[in-house]
């Protein structure tokens, strides 16, 4: 996958030499031998209208002539200059009407539906100390204007689009790689020369390889339906990530194959963005939405609220729990005089089967019933022995809860841990 900001600023670079071409389209043409078959037509008109220019090309001077004065505007500190420029960046921005359509702008109305957003690449920009970079760095007001445009504004927006859809997001962007480098597909909006104007990725045309070049379109609701005909697919649990907590859903081979099918089931090219949209629709995607306990209601007073279920234990389950605890640590003292008498109290013995029962139960580091044999000088007859009376006096236990059990084996553990430990110092002593 290509990191977001390699992503941002190779757009950057592209959007650059597009200005360029277009600035070059747009100066006077002085040198063209070439005499205009309109000449003597506007000699006819009027004093006057003769100097307008065309409609088209005074729109494009209308638009540089809409870039901000960012320079300006930082080293005399205008906020309110700033901040009317930012707002207009993110109105017209491309990635913002496809956050709107995501959930991601809820619109309040009128121009006020990206104020929120207008402050938050604010405060981004102030907290990354970008305002003073650009002075630093002495960049253009068309430099700055692009940054803040193409990067930073972008990257804000993916990042949210990645943490709100973080499923569709991984599977649009792996989408969008298989069709520009498997040989399957190819794009059907160009004929290969270098100088043509520059598409955004989800408004070019793909299709397969093996079609001619005048295959035909069909309608959106043509495609839709066709698509309907591709069943579902299972979705792959196997875990992935370098934390482990993400899911395949589909691999790389499934999805190019999927991918396949949905073209030949809608036999036409289509473009990127609906192409993601048909290939994502056959698979079980699952994105999660944070959505408030409290709703969008708070203010009203009749609406319903909702309270998170407590799952703390109250008082009376405190008290239970700590006397059936306790309780289960009595049992330790029983245990432990039902195995002294199932060898007839000998010390020598009871203090094998504390052994056993320490080296095959409860230590961490899990001997072998061999290993455990040889430690303690005794045959492997003999443990196998004590492991069937330990398992009889276990099965003998009866808890009701497994929180008991729990309590019960951590006391066992320490008191058969110091038991043993105390018999070896004191035959390494005699």
């Amino acid at each position: 996958m290509i990191p977001i900001a390699q992503l941002n600023s190779t757009n950057a670079h592209q959007s650059t030499e597009r200005n360029q071409n277009y600035s070059k389209a747009l100066r006077p043409i002085t040198d063209n031998p070439v005499k205009s078959i309109s000449e003597d037509y506007e000699k006819s008109l009027k004093p006057g209208t003769a100097e307008k220019q065309p409609q088209p090309r005074a729109r494009r001077y209308d638009r540089q002539g809409k870039n901000a004065k960012w320079v300006e505007s930082l080293k005399a500190s205008d906020v309110s200059r700033l901040w009317t420029d930012l707002h207009r960046i993110v109105s017209h921005h491309p990635l913002v009407r496809a956050s709107r359509s995501a959930g991601l702008l809820v619109e309040e109305g009128g121009a006020g539906a990206y104020t929120d957003l207008t402050q938050e690449l604010f405060v981004q920009l102030l907290s990354k100390n970008r305002f003073e970079h650009y002075l630093e760095t002495e960049m253009t007001d068309y430099e700055i204007e692009c940054e803040i445009s193409q990067i930073e504004l972008t990257n804000l927006l993916t990042a949210e689009l990645r943490k709100r859809h973080p499923e569709s997001y991984r599977l649009a962007r792996r989408i969008s790689t298989l069709i520009q480098s498997s040989t399957n597909f190819r794009r059907f909006d160009t004929s290969g020369i270098d100088d043509e104007p520059h598409r955004r990725l989800a408004d070019r045309i793909y299709g397969l390889s093996e079609w001619n070049d005048k295959k035909s379109r069909r309608g959106s609701h043509e495609v839709e339906q066709r698509v309907q005909m591709i069943p579902v697919r299972q979705r792959d649990t196997r875990m992935v990530g370098c934390t482990g907590d993400s899911q395949v859903v589909i691999s790389n081979p499934d999805l190019e194959d999927l991918i396949v099918s949905v073209l030949d089931a809608v036999d036409s090219p289509v473009d990127v963005r609906t192409l993601r949209s048909l290939v994502m629709s056959r698979l079980p995607v699952m994105d999660i939405y944070l959505v408030p306990l409290d709703g969008d209601d708070s203010d009203n007073e009749h609406g319903n609220s909702y309270e998170p279920v407590d799952r703390r234990e109250n008082p009376e389950e405190g008290l239970l729990r700590r006397e059936s605890e306790q309780e289960a640590a009595g049992f330790v003292d029983q245990f432990l005089k039902n195995l002294h008498e199932a060898v007839r109290g000998k010390v020598k013995q009871y203090n094998r089967i504390l052994g056993v029962l320490w080296h095959c139960y409860l230590s961490p580091d899990h001997s072998t019933q061999l290993e455990v044999a040889a430690s303690l000088g005794v045959s492997d007859s003999l443990v196998s022995d004590y492991r069937r009376r330990i398992e009889q006096e276990l099965r003998a236990l009866a808890f009701t809860e497994v929180e008991e059990a729990k309590q019960f084996e951590m006391a066992l553990r320490t008191r058969v841990k110091t038991l043993v430990f105390e018999t070896e110092e004191t035959q390494v002593v005699a």
